[in-house]
């Protein structure tokens, strides 16, 4: 059972990963496969650990850490890299709670996300 917790938090922060890239794409379609380059999505999510209990409702306030690394991720990798991370698969079926994790950005009062991206046009 804390095996299942676990892998639906990493899933859950894969999810904001790609709420992340409202941050500065261009409304465009992403596809999942080699928008990341060398850089692996679990390895992604793993930055986004700090983000851990921001995941569980909306209402809750994202730590310093977690925002700090929202903004870090946002910088360093590709928006479609962000924003395939989003569409895949595994996190759209995960059963996380998807109202949570796409309102950390703005939780975290970040100025520079555009207001009703859609990543992927989804």
């Amino acid at each position: 059972m804390a095996t299942t917790r676990s892998l639906q938090l990493l899933l859950a922060l894969a999810l904001l990963a790609g709420a992340v890239a409202v941050l500065a794409a261009p409304p465009r379609g992403a596809d999942a496969g080699g928008e990341c380059g060398a850089t692996r999505p679990d390895h992604l999510a793993l930055k986004l650990a700090p983000c851990a209990s921001a995941v569980e409702s909306p209402e809750s306030v994202p730590s310093a850490s977690c925002c700090a690394a929202v903004r870090d991720v946002g910088r360093r990798h590709s928006p479609g890299c962000l924003c395939a991370l989003f569409l895949s698969d595994t996190v759209r079926h995960s059963g996380v709670n998807l109202d949570a994790v796409i309102t950390i950005p703005k939780r975290c009062n970040l100025a520079s996300r555009p207001v009703g991206y859609k990543c992927g046009g989804t």
